[in-house]
């Protein structure tokens, strides 16, 4: 039997490795970086267990191409995500460390919510 606390890890774990692996790659510009993040944000949170998410690009590390857009690297992500489980509360990260994006887990607690959203 899996304990919440586990459930709620792995929830955050797998929601960061979709969320990097999913956007990777996307047509992006400085003056659409603010809509991605929305859009990111509003798309991941739709998603089971998670009750927060926020997203930041850093643009810059966005350099046009010729056609004037960069694409979405792993590097420019700065995400952190909460996601509940029974009264069990996770907060994991997505972030630059040593010019590699790792995914981290950054805390526990426990409230006397129950949700499953």
């Amino acid at each position: 039997m899996i304990t919440d606390r586990e459930r709620a890890a792995f929830e955050a774990g797998i929601k960061l490795g979709a969320l990097y692996h999913q956007f990777v790659g996307t047509p992006i510009a400085r003056e659409t970086a603010a809509g991605v993040e929305a859009a990111i944000e509003q798309a991941v949170g739709l998603q089971p267990y998670v009750t927060e998410i926020r997203v930041r690009l850093n643009c810059d590390m966005m350099v046009s191409n010729r056609f004037g857009y960069s694409e979405l690297s792993g590097r420019m992500f700065d995400a952190e995500i909460t996601t509940t489980v029974g009264a069990t509360v996770c907060r994991a990260r997505l972030h630059l460390e040593d010019d590699y994006p790792m995914m981290e887990i950054v805390e526990f607690h426990e409230t006397s919510r129950d949700t499953d959203h």
